[in-house]
């Protein structure tokens, strides 16, 4: 187990028997968690009470997380302070999971799962039993959000309603199970604007620009 300067652990299990834990500068460990190495959590990151991670997980700089979470990946700036079941996913940045969303990774007949390709416009198999949710930076999902078995979802979204969503969802689309409709990019920016304040973080130009190519290439994909 290694600490970084800063870093918090308070009234909590750490389980290094199958993998090391890295708390990194300035992060927290809040009491009742009960944690399984492998674990990297980054600077700045916090771990509610009450959260389980089996590990295999890395949690990045300013993510907060809370529920369970098995073989995990968050990006940075992104959250799931809630209870819910994440695993075998990738989260990208300045991601919101809601109160009690949960992402599936393991279908009911145990098959292999099929995950969205985006240059072979279609789903192809992964060769893989267990595969969870792949979310786009700046993508939200609503309480109670149900996700199937790998499920991707793009940049820019904003997932809500009862149901599960399809299995894959367009960039800079909104809605969920009932359908969805575009976002623009004036929304999309003003949203991402009063995020990132949040975090003392400013949208640039360069990031406007990149936004701007991905709203493009979403409509291929619509």
């Amino acid at each position: 187990m290694f600490l970084e300067e800063g870093a918090k652990a308070e009234a909590a299990i750490l389980n290094v028997n199958k993998g090391p834990i890295y708390i990194g500068r300035e992060a927290e460990i809040m009491e009742g968690s009960c944690i399984r190495g492998p674990l990297a959590l980054c600077e700045h990151a916090y771990v509610n009470m009450g959260t389980k991670i089996y590990g295999a997980t890395t949690i990045g700089p300013y993510c907060k997380v809370g529920g369970e979470l098995n073989n995990v990946v968050m990006i940075g700036y992104s959250n799931k302070g809630h209870d819910g079941f994440l695993g075998n996913a990738v989260i990208g940045e300045w991601c919101n999971l809601g109160a009690n969303c949960v992402a599936s990774n393991l279908k009911n007949d145990y098959s292999e799962t099929k995950l969205w390709n985006y240059p072979a416009h279609r789903f192809l198999r992964t060769g893989l039993q267990f595969c969870g949710l792949i979310m786009g930076d700046h993508t939200k999902a609503g309480i109670n959000t149900m996700f199937n078995t790998a499920t991707v979802v793009g940049v820019g979204c904003n997932i809500h309603g009862s149901g599960f969503p399809r299995n894959f969802v367009a960039s800079f689309s909104e809605g969920g199970a009932a359908g969805f409709n575009d976002v623009s990019l004036s929304k999309f920016f003003d949203i991402a604007r009063r995020v990132m304040a949040r975090r003392h973080v400013e949208l640039t130009d360069v990031d406007i620009e990149i936004f701007n190519s991905i709203y493009e290439i979403a409509e291929t994909y619509k």
